[in-house]
């Protein structure tokens, strides 16, 4: 069985990858206490948790304008678990935002009361910052056809825009 953490307040929280772009696996990296944890997620996790932090750091008037270069992509480490399930949420007695990640369902562990989650307290600061490193990290990958919006593989790009096939899968 999975183990649960609750990392109160985080000292650091990034993204990350592993493998060539267009076969890229992402991960989560939060660190609190001398504790690190990583776990496995997809791109379009961290794209809707991008844009949920934006829209609730405008919504409590956090200045979310870029300043400087952001952090490195995260380095992998040993993964805990897999994310079937992310979400945010902001404490304002405590002035504080609340990542939840909720493991994915497998075989093992069907029931939602079996499946391991992740509570990581941040900063308004640390989300804002969160926000830049990861999609600087998920712009980095395969380049968008400017004609299509679909990701350019290095093999050659079929674009539907320019009559061209796309393969059946």
């Amino acid at each position: 069985m999975a183990r649960s953490f609750d990392l109160d307040p985080l000292e650091r929280i990034s993204v990350g990858t592993i493998g060539p772009p267009g076969d890229r696996q992402f991960f989560l990296r939060a660190a609190a206490g001398g504790k690190t944890v990583v776990l496995n997620c997809e791109k379009f996790h961290v794209q809707g948790l991008i844009t949920r932090i934006l829209q609730f750091l405008e919504a409590q008037g956090v200045d979310v304008a870029p300043a400087g270069e952001p952090e490195a992509p995260a380095e992998p480490g040993q993964v805990e678990w897999a994310i079937g399930e992310l979400g945010l949420g902001y404490d304002e007695g405590r002035r504080m935002f609340l990542i939840v990640a909720r493991q994915a369902a497998s075989e093992e562990a069907t029931e939602a009361a079996e499946l391991a989650t992740a509570r990581f307290w941040a900063s308004p600061e640390q989300l804002r910052d969160f926000a830049r490193q990861a999609s600087a990290v998920v712009a980095s990958g395969r380049p968008v056809c400017p004609r299509c919006g679909l990701p350019i593989d290095p093999a050659g790009h079929p674009c539907p825009a320019s009559n061209g096939s796309r393969p059946v899968v």
